[in-house]
């Protein structure tokens, strides 16, 4: 099932990114993006892999792995709601995942490396799900959310960053000499 979910089935905060998302197959979708989000990095340097576009803001390779964190905890999140589990879900702390994880000791290789693992593995869990699954709810980070609503956000956190990479950092003035 990849229609698009309904208001009720999560936070108003994801609204973005699910509205982000195109129309059509979620797992080719998924599988297209992160095609093209390889695409997009795998050519560049480390030393541009390092640029922040301004001084508080995260690396190229920090935004990777925040990436593949998210995902990682969102896919969980699904998981374990598709598995009929009650337990409510913690939220998490994006930049504290990040400082804690030092992305930028790892190669951009690795990075893309394991985002791209943990696209394949979301995708293989979802092709497992049956059609119904799809719109069991739990409860993460003190909201509702369905199985659904986890795979849109998961595709429109992406495109999201996607975005961000493409017009504040590889098109930056400052990222072209490096």
């Amino acid at each position: 099932m990849t229609k698009r979910p309904n208001p009720d089935e999560y936070n108003p905060s994801f609204s973005t990114y699910i509205s982000l998302v195109p129309e059509g197959d979620i797992e080719t979708i998924l599988q297209e993006q992160i095609e093209e989000t390889l695409h997009l990095l795998n050519s560049i340097s480390e030393q541009q892999a390092h640029f922040k576009y301004a001084p508080e803001k995260w690396s190229i390779k920090e935004v990777l792995g925040h990436l593949a964190d998210a995902e990682r905890i969102m896919a969980y999140r699904l998981l374990t709601i598709a598995r009929g589990d009650s337990v409510s879900l913690p939220g998490f702390e994006e930049n504290e995942y990040v400082q804690s994880a030092n992305f930028n000791r790892q190669s951009i290789k690795e990075l893309l490396e394991n985002l791209h693992s943990v696209r394949q593995s979301t995708i293989h869990l979802l092709k497992g799900l049956e059609e119904e699954t799809w719109l069991q709810k739990g409860n993460a980070n003190h909201s509702v959310v369905s199985v659904r609503a986890l795979a849109y956000i998961i595709t429109g956190h992406e495109i999201h960053h996607r975005r961000i990479l493409k017009e504040r950092y590889l098109e930056a003035e400052a990222f072209q000499t490096l």
